[in-house]
Formats: structure tokens, C-alpha cells, sequence
């Protein structure tokens, strides 16, 4: 499941930078733009770190659509 599109919008909707989300979650801004291009998968920690960030759950990080 790709999930790049949801973290580049979740991050635009804050005004933020690649570089300035970056550093607020703990990873180098590299690896931050392989996860919104898809090219690397973020790992549990730092999902959950994402989801703690901009206060939403794994499912909408997901595109997960509520039943």
C-alpha cells in the first residue's frame, strides 16, 4: 500500500518543509523523501511517530476507509 501522496499532504496541510518534518519525527530528510515517493517504506516506529505528529490514526495514514 502506498502511502506517499498521504504523508506529502498531511505535511503541505502544516506548512511544512521535507527538511522541517524531518527533524521534528527523528529521521534524516532523505529517507523522509523516499517515504512520500514511495521508494521506502517507513518502519513501526517512525509510522507511529507520523500518526503522533499530526494527531491521526495508522488507518488514515493508510487511506483506510472506516466500515
Amino acid at each position: 500500500m502506498k502511502i506517499g501522496n498521504k504523508l506529502k499532504e498531511l505535511r503541505l496541510s502544516e506548512n511544512l518543509t521535507q527538511e522541517q518534518l524531518s527533524e521534528k519525527v527523528g529521521v534524516s530528510r532523505v529517507n523522509y523523501t523516499r517515504y512520500e515517493t514511495d521508494k521506502v517504506r517507513p518502519d513501526y516506529e517512525t509510522l507511529i511517530k507520523l500518526a503522533d505528529f499530526y494527531d491521526v490514526s495508522l488507518d488514515e495514514i493508510f487511506n483506510r476507509k472506516k466500515y
